[in-house]
């Protein structure tokens, strides 16, 4: 079982590897874990290269925390997708440059790539504009992503995943700023032809025995 200490200090870990692989910079962005009844959330103001575990923040759901350094001023955005994804155990904002060039548009990323469908349907969508901090975006945001997706934009803002562990929602993070990047480049180029419906549908079954160790039927077995 995973202590509480070594959540801390997987959150430093992933916070200077955001920086590192071009997913945030300075002190934008922020990373939780569920723990408890609450969560372990990165501190506010603080750069990841000078973090240190015990400035991680231990925060209630209403917002309430203990011990001396302030959590991220995101965490109501956090708390509403705990509250809303009782599976998911991890969450990550970032502003990826790609990804918040892309969200800048207010559109959702479409079906121009089969990878799409693995942030649970056939489109990344795109939240609404509201203010940094607030609980509105708190709110929009967890809508936005619903029961289904995994992801999504932040209009003007950045990106959010969710998931199981920090491992993954990490891998979630530079997926979609991939995926962005990839799609920003398509977009310089002209309007790209976009997977129908069916297509996706097939990627979604294809997914279900890809990768995974999972093994692939032998004479319908």
């Amino acid at each position: 079982m995973t202590t509480e200490y070594e959540y801390r200090q997987a959150l430093v870990h992933y916070s200077r590897e955001c920086i590192a692989r071009g997913l945030s910079n300075a002190t934008a962005g922020n990373i939780s874990v569920r723990f408890g009844a609450g969560m372990l959330i990165t501190p506010s103001g603080i750069d990841p290269d000078a973090m240190q575990p015990e400035q991680i923040a231990e925060v209630t759901l209403d917002g309430g925390f203990h011990g001396g350094w302030k959590p991220s001023s995101e965490w109501a955005l956090h708390a509403a997708l705990y509250r809303a994804r009782p599976e998911a155990m991890a969450v990550l904002h970032a502003h990826p440059t790609h990804c918040v060039a892309v969200s800048t548009l207010r559109e959702p990323i479409p079906p121009f790539h089969y990878m799409v469908a693995g942030f649970g349907g056939n489109e990344v969508p795109c939240a609404p504009y509201a203010l940094f901090g607030s609980q509105e975006l708190a709110d929009v945001t967890a809508a936005t992503i619903g029961i289904t997706y995994s992801a999504c934009l932040m209009a003007n803002h950045g990106m959010i995943a969710l998931g199981p562990d920090l491992g993954t929602v990490f891998a979630r993070t530079d997926k979609l700023e991939a995926l962005a990047r990839q799609y920003q480049l398509a977009r310089s180029m002209g309007q790209p032809v976009l997977l129908t419906a069916e297509e996706m549908a097939e990627v979604r079954a294809a997914y279900k025995s890809y990768g995974y160790g999972k093994p692939t039927a032998v004479n319908g077995e």
